[in-house]
């Protein structure tokens, strides 16, 4: 059973990136499921903390990303738009290069709020992250909302 109450297409996701945080970090869309929504990041100078690994906060735009598109199509009520309220993530193993993987799943999709599971992957499909996103679902306030 499909979770979108508007199916998003891959290219509308992607038209979305430019000149955004996300272009920045090379965060692409790849997938549309019936139940999530999957998208890479690279994991490179642009993303690295001091030390040569996948920063933190990094993962947690790839999740942000992820877990807020996904939540905008599956908005009950077109006169709203989600916002992030708040996002934890638990980085369980370094990445030094190559790209992540993450998939944002829905826990729960109310009226008011959204809860959504993101889990992050290496090349090599290891676990390397797993991040809660709750979403508020606001009411639509002039320019900023996505069109669909």
């Amino acid at each position: 059973m499909s979770i979108w109450t508007t199916r998003p297409e891959l290219a509308q996701l992607n038209s979305l990136i430019e000149g955004t945080l996300l272009e920045s970090l090379d965060i692409r869309f790849t997938e549309v499921r019936d139940d999530a929504i999957v998208g890479s990041m690279a994991v490179d100078r642009r993303t690295h903390q001091p030390y040569g690994i996948l920063h933190g906060g990094a993962s947690v735009a790839l999740a942000e990303s992820l877990g807020s598109m996904a939540g905008h199509f599956c908005r009950r009520d077109p006169e709203t738009q989600v916002v992030g309220q708040h996002v934890d993530a638990h980085h369980l193993r370094p990445v030094r290069s190559g790209r992540v993987h993450g998939t944002a799943r829905p826990v729960h999709i109310g009226r008011r709020s959204q809860l959504w599971e993101v889990r992050i992957t290496d090349d090599a499909d290891r676990l390397i992250c797993v991040s809660d996103l709750v979403l508020a679902v606001i009411p639509v306030k002039g320019a900023g909302s996505l069109e669909t």
